[in-house]
């Protein structure tokens, strides 16, 4: 072979290894929670990067509708993965014992659960115990509504009245006075209330992490298939996501036009302070920087699961062993990936 002939052969074998590359692109479909919002951004940044495709990935990432429907999703097989909420996921397990493939929980993302009931401060609401006797109101699948007797345990409230309705009005019925206060995500909840014209300083906040109830928020679930068939695709997921997350934690104003690409009409400057306060409140907590990012603590775990079970009346208890998989994290090393804490 000639020096020529060698230079062809060395090229069409780079080629047959290039196109082997790309051909080795595990195609990983994510759903989301939500919508394009502030918080997704944690997965969206390492899509803007490429860190899936450099970790050998096709990640296609949609917006959702609800948590039961990423868990519904994912179970199905429609979806790879997916980001849902914790308590979510083991409501699907309880109550569907014989269902195969039931998605398993690889990673936590908001340490505490995002819930929270907020009322105004004219209602004269100022803590827990003011809540006795009152109307409170949610969407009947709304996360705090459903985890609201954990909480109403935990403050000895009692004689609560809810109301139900569309997530849309759910803000709007307490600026009308129709409610006294509501349940919902607090980061979500108190800019839409601020968008329906109500000051900051007007808001009264009780955060579930904050009155007694330890749970768990949002993590990525996984199709135990992908787990058994392929963990390395998880592990190359988990990993980059990580990357990514870290410098949306670090720098949230930089790495929100990814959530703009995604939905360019949202409000730049609203969603990143969206992500800032799910930041500062769930996912890098004094739990969180306790526990460590990414990880669970079994005892509080167990915990979590009993709970589950008696506030959502579940058909079976909840077995924490059976939807939780540590094992394909990234090393701690990685998992280092907190801001620091505010003073």
């Amino acid at each position: 072979m000639n020096k020529r002939q060698l230079l062809q052969a060395t090229a069409l074998l780079c080629t047959v290894n290039f196109v082997g590359l790309a051909h080795a692109q595990t195609p990983v479909k994510f759903q989301l929670d939500w919508r394009f919002e502030g918080p997704a951004a944690l997965f969206l940044q390492s899509e803007a990067k490429g860190y899936y495709k450099a970790a050998g990935l096709n990640v296609s990432i949609d917006a959702g509708t609800g948590s039961a429907a990423a868990v519904t999703r994912v179970a199905s097989g429609t979806y790879d993965m997916g980001f849902a909420d914790l308590a979510a996921l083991m409501e699907f397990h309880a109550n569907n014992p014989d269902t195969p493939n039931k998605p398993v929980a690889v990673m936590m993302v908001y340490n505490n659960t995002p819930a929270a009931v907020l009322a105004l401060k004219k209602s004269g609401i100022s803590k827990p115990a003011d809540l006795s006797g009152k109307k409170l109101g949610a969407p009947v699948f709304d996360s705090g509504r459903k985890a609201f007797p954990i909480f109403e345990k935990a403050n000895k409230v009692s004689n609560v009245a809810w109301t139900s309705m569309d997530p849309p009005l759910r803000e709007t019925m307490l600026v009308r006075g129709d409610i006294d206060a509501i349940t919902g995500f607090s980061f979500t909840s108190l800019l839409n209330l601020e968008a329906r014209g109500v000051k900051t300083e007007d808001v009264v906040i009780l955060p579930f992490a904050d009155h007694g109830v330890k749970l768990y928020g949002n993590v990525i679930i996984a199709h135990p298939k992908l787990i058994q068939e392929n963990p390395n695709a998880v592990k190359a997921f988990l990993s980059a996501f990580t990357k990514g997350a870290k410098e949306v934690m670090a720098s949230p104003a930089s790495t929100i036009e990814t959530v703009k690409a995604r939905d360019g009409i949202i409000n730049v400057p609203l969603e990143t302070r969206r992500l800032q306060l799910a930041i500062d409140s769930v996912i890098a907590s004094p739990d969180a920087r306790r526990e460590g990012f990414g990880q669970v603590d079994m005892a509080r775990l167990n915990q979590m699961a009993s709970e589950v079970t008696q506030a959502y009346a579940t058909k079976t208890p909840v077995n924490a062993n059976a939807l939780w998989n540590g094992s394909l994290l990234p090393s701690k090393a990685e998992l280092n990936v907190l801001p620091p804490a505010k003073k």
